[in-house]
């Protein structure tokens, strides 16, 4: 049944560069919108860029430049890391855009019409770099300077705010964490928001008097909106908001939003509040992943070790690289970022394992049948092991991708591609060519049958050289979703000569 799926990234921040950890949550967000497209459901998948707050007027300021010729600069970067890393979204939404400001504007009057807002004072501890406020009892101290968790310095900040009323959800929240099992992942993060939100919530400033690049608040020109009410808008701004009539609004509810794991109490906590209270429904599900580290250490500015992956895709190619950062950690942990493992995954796994699977069979099918595709046989008890692996495999996948398991799903597939290569080895069908060609044949149709299979299910993860091998496996263009896996290629199908698919990286010696 054809159904609607809406999948986020979070709006990436335009103070800086894309580095690795942001091709690595498109590359995730866009293999949940290639799966669900190849399942045969409407998608909407969005991206974009956050470009409003103290710190970015602040990193305008120091560039010597005004805040919107900055952002347009730097939100430059991040689009054109779409086409880079081969993102196939729907929509580019900047938060300085005109339809993004009418959003936020109509947001905030629906929670003033419903008394979800009140005008007053705040005095706390804020660190500008996070955007947030922090109690004192989550703040380090060093040297005379007070530290937010995240180790952003933090400063006392008094100015007159507009507040939300946060405190007013705290059981609703918790009764929806109950109630919503599945809204935060993995367990870790939801485990600690629940405490957060346990552990009490206060009204939550959302305007600032301070600094002027920002969502002016309606009727009160002095002041600007809080940049995550701005920020998080931009979910509902993309689905057409506040126009629930629009064609893009019947995506609402999101069904996933994929966010790095320092940024979910803004998603898990004030964005399902500020929904709710506007009347609104809160997206299906939060899943919040690690962080990764470069050769062990902290991807940092100051370190000089914060990889670029426009470098990475002309280092090692597109796919290689896609691959390797949904199948090298689980998503929802941190994990190590080194050249050796990437170029051990592409050698080991997609040059030896996959890309010397399809070579042998596609190269006997030439030798041997004419370049012509053999009829489709009867499975006999030395094919039973290998086609028991394919007779759940969409179904496995598609449930670990749903819980957001890449690299269980990556695992789940080339199981099927080690036992591929088992059976190859065992049946050996270029020594039946002269004992029993018609045997030999079987076992050339179902090897292709596996490949197919298996480019099938990996297009997401790498739609290039996936459809190069559909290509080779004489598949037609229509013919590469999953539905038609149900419809067997004709015998007789013309297959070209086979190309090698990844090229090997050669490992330099420790």
């Amino acid at each position: 049944m054809t159904e609607t799926r809406y999948v986020t990234t979070p709006i990436y921040y335009v103070n800086d560069k894309p580095h690795v950890g942001h091709a690595y949550t498109s590359v995730a967000a866009d293999v949940l919108a290639r799966w669900w497209r190849l399942q045969g459901h409407e998608v909407f998948f969005l991206t974009g860029t956050d470009e409003h707050g103290q710190k970015v007027e602040k990193a305008a300021r120091d560039a010597g430049m005004d805040p919107q010729a900055f952002t347009d600069r730097v939100s430059q970067h991040f689009r054109d890391l779409t086409g880079t890393l081969g993102l196939s979204n729907d929509d580019f939404i900047r938060t300085t855009e005109s339809r993004h400001k009418a959003a936020c504007s109509a947001l905030w009057e629906e929670l003033a019409k419903r008394d979800e807002i009140y005008l007053g004072h705040y005095e706390g501890w804020y660190a500008v770099r996070d955007e947030a406020f922090y109690g004192p009892d989550e703040l380090t101290e060093r040297d005379g300077v007070k530290y937010a968790p995240s180790g952003a310095p933090v400063e006392w900040v008094r100015e007159p705010s507009y507040f939300f009323r946060l405190s007013k959800w705290q059981n609703w929240l918790l009764d929806y964490y109950n109630t919503k099992v599945e809204f935060i992942a993995p367990e870790s993060r939801r485990n600690e928001v629940i405490s957060f939100v346990k552990s009490g919530l206060q009204d939550l400033s959302i305007s600032r008097t301070s600094f002027r690049w920002g969502v002016p608040v309606p009727g009160e020109p002095s002041h600007v909106m809080y940049v995550w009410l701005d920020a998080l808008t931009n979910y509902i701004t993309a689905a057409g908001y506040p126009d629930t009539m629009a064609e893009r609004w019947k995506f609402w509810p999101a069904s996933v939003h994929l966010v790095g794991k320092d940024i979910v109490r803004f998603h898990a906590i004030y964005w399902p509040a500020f929904l709710k209270a506007a009347g609104l429904e809160p997206p299906k599900r939060v899943f919040a992943h690690g962080w990764w580290t470069i050769e062990g250490q902290k991807m940092s500015k100051s370190l000089g070790n914060v990889i670029d992956p426009v470098a990475l895709v002309a280092e090692y190619g597109l796919d290689p690289l896609r691959y390797f950062l949904l199948r090298e950690v689980p998503f929802g942990s941190d994990g190590d970022f080194s050249r050796k493992a990437l170029a051990n995954r592409l050698n080991g796994e997609l040059a030896d394992a996959l890309g010397n699977l399809a070579n042998r069979t596609l190269s006997l099918i030439q030798r041997n049948c004419e370049g012509k595709l053999p009829a489709e046989a009867t499975i006999s008890p030395a094919d039973e092991g290998l086609f028991n692996l394919l007779i759940s495999l969409q179904a496995t996948v598609g449930g670990e991708l749903s819980d957001q398991k890449f690299h269980v799903a990556l695992e789940t597939i080339f199981r099927v591609v080690r036992a591929a290569n088992v059976y190859i080895t065992e049946q050996a069908p270029w020594a039946l060519k002269k004992t029993d060609p018609v045997r030999m044949a079987a076992v050339l149709r179902h090897l292709h049958t596996v490949l197919r299979r298996v480019a099938t299910m990996l297009q997401p993860f790498m739609p290039t050289t996936m459809n190069a091998l559909l290509d080779q496996l004489g598949v037609p263009k229509d013919a590469r979703d999953i539905m038609a896996l149900r419809t067997p290629l004709p015998a007789g199908t013309t297959l070209p000569p086979p190309s090698p698919l990844f090229r090997k990286i050669e490992i330099e010696a420790a």
